[in-house]
């Protein structure tokens, strides 16, 4: 017997889903003011990240710290020092998908470093005193929330006591011809 002959009923459930998703790559430059004027750059990294997800307006922000520390030589490259700096930055990260019928009022936010805060270049700059930190970062986010799905319902319950039903699949194997490597695994 196939599916289709039977009536079909269909029931709205609520349930907890991924409601909207976001990622944002950004590239970022802060000015440190060492204690002396630097000379060279002998090193810059970052330590101590720190970050929270909250909801705004039509995506998510993701708001943290970091430390910078840039290891410089000074006074005619004669001696070094490591000069630190905390830093505050939020990035606004917009929803690329929202599901419209979720419920707000039910929002979870949550946020990923996909790639963690990193120096990629660091610079003297033209005044002598500063140096410039180029950093980047990416994050992912994500909202999840109570939304409403529509599911068949099977008149019988769940259980077939042995009856197979035909879905209108012909079995001709269509699916043995597609190329695994195009599947798309954000779905």
């Amino acid at each position: 017997m196939a599916i289709a002959d039977k009536q079909l009923q269909c029931r709205e459930i609520i349930t907890k889903a991924v409601c909207g998703k976001g990622r944002k790559f950004s590239t970022v430059t802060h000015n440190v003011t060492p204690p002396h004027h630097p000379t060279s750059i002998l090193g810059a990294w970052i330590i101590n990240h720190q970050y929270e997800a909250v909801r705004s307006g039509d995506g998510i922000e993701v708001i943290g710290t970091y430390d910078i520390n840039i290891w410089y030589s000074y006074n005619k490259n004669s001696q070094t020092d490591v000069a630190k700096e905390t830093l505050s930055y939020v990035d606004h990260v917009p929803l690329s998908y929202v599901d419209p019928k979720h419920r707000s009022s039910t929002e979870e936010v949550s946020a990923e470093a996909t790639q963690e805060p990193n120096c990629i270049e660091a610079q003297i700059a033209a005044n002598g005193s500063s140096v410039g930190i180029r950093v980047e970062r990416e994050f992912l986010v994500e909202m999840i929330a109570e939304t409403k799905v529509c599911v068949a319902v099977c008149q019988d319950g769940c259980d077939h006591d042995g009856k197979d039903y035909d879905y209108g699949d012909d079995g001709d194997g269509d699916y043995e011809d597609l190329d695994p490597d195009l599947l798309d695994d954000e779905l």
